[in-house]
């Protein structure tokens, strides 16, 4: 039977928590999807491959450039730019991420973690208003700090989702935390779009590249402000780990990282799930990513329609991750995934099929994305909260963070092989089906009710 509790009217509480403190947790998602939904998704791709663009030689406002650029003395085609960065912060992310969580698990002070990671990554966003002319390397630079850091924040932040809700309430929990973020990236994404719209002038490409990068700082700004409400609702949950720890935190947390990678081959059903997470949602983190440089270099549309379009996504997605989430309720989070994996497939096979210069096509395919985008995200990182040995949340979350917001590195690699080697986003877009389909398959064959009781968690009603 499906709960009768309604996510949108009632919040069920985990001991000691308290509906404040579930507020405080939802409005990170508000403050850090400014940077997801208006840096990544739409103006840091255009904005920065036309830097590189620049400093490659090319005139601004080109239609087509083929020109290259030679970061640390490596030839690289400016339009492969800014896929390659995002593998490199992912790869950095893979040393970094998992020892922010065992440091999370170990400390009394998840907080203060989480605001010093939210706020580097702030800072270095607002820094893009330094990132002019052919600053191509700053512009890198700032990303891979911003990025690590949005990484490091999130990593502390779902290590909070465990003591929120108990095993049935959390996919409701995690959905509405996404819902609302998708309310807030998009809520400033409308903002930009009228500054856009009012400031932009037609045959002025210096301009239009002026506007995107004020709107990359405004991101910065949105995310510091508004990290604030969380810092002062959130309370601090500290593990057993954490109550008796001493000694250096930092040490300490690496010391048990190393222990949690000699014990995690006593949790395969575990890594067998994330695995199938890494592998799907790298693919969605692509199509996230890199959909505006598709958009603008391969499909010749306007940033104004780019951001409508990015804008729809983010209201539909809010409804959307909701509805997911009650169907979830009513036969399971991992039967729902799949679902959604399977409309992921089709959404990749439609978008390879878009007409150039086709704006109505483009916004229909981003209101299909909208409806899926959320729920697939916010049950799978509820579903892996029931995967995780209790007091090791942050750890998990850490290698689990490695391909969650913002963050995936195979799929942008692939991308930007395929762009270099046949000049066509098209190709590139097709080589992230197999990301979609491997994932669906691998994800199928978890045993997900054996999984949650072999990490020793009590299974939700409905799977």
């Amino acid at each position: 039977m499906a709960e009768t509790v309604t996510p949108a009217v009632a919040e069920p509480a985990q001991p000691g928590s308290t509906r404040r403190e579930r507020t405080g947790w939802y409005f990170y998602d508000w403050a850090n999807s400014a940077f997801q939904t208006t840096v990544i998704t739409v103006f840091l791709g255009p904005f920065l491959t036309t830097v590189t663009e620049l400093a490659a030689g090319c005139e601004l406002g080109a239609d087509s450039c083929h020109g290259y650029v030679h970061p640390l003395g490596i030839r690289v085609a400016a339009g492969s730019y800014y896929p390659y960065l995002i593998s490199l912060s992912v790869f950095l992310t893979v040393f970094v991420l998992p020892v922010i969580g065992a440091i999370a698990d170990r400390s009394a002070h998840k907080k203060r973690l989480l605001a010093a990671a939210a706020f580097t990554g702030a800072a270095a966003t607002i820094a893009f208003a330094f990132v002019t002319g052919e600053r191509y390397l700053l512009g890198g630079a700032l990303f891979l700090i911003a990025n690590i850091s949005f990484g490091a924040a999130v990593v502390v932040y779902n290590s909070f989702l465990p003591q929120l809700g108990g095993p049935d309430d959390r996919d409701a929990i995690s959905s509405r935390g996404w819902a609302i973020g998708y309310l807030g990236g998009g809520l400033l994404l409308a903002l930009n779009l009228v500054a856009v719209s009012m400031l932009s002038e037609e045959g002025n490409p210096q301009r239009t590249l002026d506007l995107a990068r004020w709107s990359i700082v405004s991101a910065g700004v949105w995310w510091a402000a508004f990290t604030l409400l969380p810092l002062r609702w959130l309370r601090e949950h500290p593990t057993a780990a954490a109550l008796h720890a001493g000694g250096n935190v930092l040490t300490d947390g690496f010391k048990q990282l190393g222990r949690t990678l000699r014990e995690i081959k006593a949790y395969p059903l575990t890594l067998f799930f994330l695995l199938a997470f890494l592998v799907y949602n790298d693919g969605i983190q692509t199509v996230i990513t890199l959909a505006s440089q598709y958009g603008t270099q391969e499909l010749k549309l306007e940033q104004g329609t780019l951001i409508v379009t990015i804008l729809l996504v983010q209201f539909l997605a809010f409804g959307g991750a909701l509805a997911l989430g009650a169907l979830a309720r009513r036969i399971g989070a991992w039967k729902t995934v799949l679902l959604s994996l399977v409309l992921w497939t089709a959404v990749i096979i439609a978008a390879f099929r878009l007409p150039a210069e086709a704006p109505l096509p483009f916004m229909v395919l981003g209101g299909c994305i909208g409806l899926v985008l959320g729920g697939s995200q916010a049950l799978s990182r509820s579903l892996f909260s029931q995967l995780i040995p209790a007091g090791k949340e942050g750890e998990y979350y850490g290698f689990y963070e490695i391909s969650d917001k913002g963050t995936s590195w195979l799929g942008p690699l692939a991308f930007g092989l395929v762009f270099q080697l046949t000049a066509s986003y098209r190709v590139g877009l097709v080589s992230l089906l197999i990301f979609f389909v491997l994932g669906f398959a691998l994800l199928a064959a978890v045993p997900i009710r054996r999984a949650i009781v072999a990490a020793g968690n009590t299974p939700p009603r409905v799977l």
